[in-house]
């Protein structure tokens, strides 16, 4: 039996954590619900409107911009607009050219395909989506060796949406097949103040402006990170005060979470403490930070330094990473003379 509205959508049976329940059940279903990026909405919101008057799917578009910013609520979202079906896959899940040949042969008609990490998808796999993206149809060789020929197969008008952190790292010709790119960017913390109150309201948790002004503060401008805390300041209000989340509420719970007036946490101090007091304020490379760390390079490449270097902390030169004076003047530690007079 066919059911109503979710019947195009894939779902998995893997049990899903507490974090990732709640991300669910605090995203937006629709663009007017969806806080922020006043810019790539508008954009989004024109294109929605001219498809939706002529019937047809809508262009493909890439989504980029630091982790956490909305780009897997957006792609919800555009099918939920579209009211079409929505169906998610990653870069890394596409192993073989098989996988993408399953999917897009089962494509419906103007179905949102939404690939996340698209960035980590093989470059093959990617030679293999320009015919599908431009012209609809996919080419598939059936048999091996002298006796191997080509199938053609048309597939159904769709919308591709891609998701990256790096979009320098997908090719020329694959941008190319990208009718609409829109970059998201750092939120503001009246904006974050605005998810707070929503989030709290959607989890039935009391809160007043100024808590929610004190976590959006420091929330590293990212709603998903605004939505964690909230969360954890939530238990503590149930715990320690009245159940309700006000302003020192609020600070005691961030204090007790070690997440400074900067959002920043132990591994933001890390890095620039590491920077500042082992390389004498730097230039370091990123493989020998990420050694002295113990981390990942592409969680500090990705996660950590964007923002860092967004509010003025961390520098990125062509030698390496620099603490800026801002970054001394935060861990209290004494400038040196030689990189004061730059």
């Amino acid at each position: 039996m066919k059911l109503p509205e979710d019947s195009d959508r894939i779902v998995t049976a893997a049990p899903l954590d507490d974090d990732a329940q709640y991300e669910l059940k605090l995203r937006p279903h629709r663009l007017s619900e969806f806080i922020g990026q006043t810019k790539a909405k508008q954009q989004l919101n024109i294109a929605l409107e001219a498809a939706k008057a002529r019937g047809e799917a809508l262009d493909h578009v890439l989504l980029f911009g630091p982790p956490g910013l909305g780009k897997t609520t957006l792609a919800t979202i555009i099918a939920n607009e579209m009211q079409v079906g929505f169906q998610q896959t990653s870069g890394p899940a596409l192993q073989i050219q098989g996988d993408l040949t399953a999917i897009l042969s089962n494509i419906k008609d103007k179905q949102v395909l939404f690939l996340d990490e698209a960035h980590r998808l093989q470059p093959v796999l990617q030679e293999k989506l320009y015919t599908a993206l431009e012209d609809y149809r996919l080419d598939i060789m059936i048999g091996t060796g002298p006796s191997a020929r080509t199938f053609e197969l048309d597939i159904k008008p769709f919308t591709f949406v891609a998701a990256t952190t790096r979009p320098s790292l997908l090719s020329s010709p694959m941008r190319a097949r990208f009718g609409i790119l829109l970059r998201l960017e750092f939120y503001t913390d009246d904006e974050l103040r605005f998810v707070v109150e929503r989030s709290a309201d959607v989890l039935g948790v009391p809160i007043d402006r100024d808590g929610a002004a004190e976590i959006a503060m420091r929330s590293r401008g990212t709603p998903r990170i605004a939505n964690r805390l909230l969360r954890r300041v939530r238990d503590y209000a149930q715990v320690r005060a009245d159940g309700k989340i006000t302003r020192d509420t609020a600070n005691a719970a961030l204090e007790m979470l070690e997440v400074d007036a900067h959002g920043f946490d132990e591994l933001d101090r890390r890095i620039l403490r590491t920077i500042i007091e082992k390389y004498d304020g730097g230039p370091v490379g990123l493989n020998t930070l990420a050694a002295a760390l113990a981390e990942e390079q592409e969680a500090l490449e990705e996660v950590y330094e964007p923002f860092l270097i967004q509010i003025g902390f961390l520098d990125r030169t062509p030698r390496g990473r620099v603490a800026t004076k801002l970054a001394y003047e935060h861990l209290g530690i004494e400038m040196p003379r030689k990189l004061s007079l730059f």
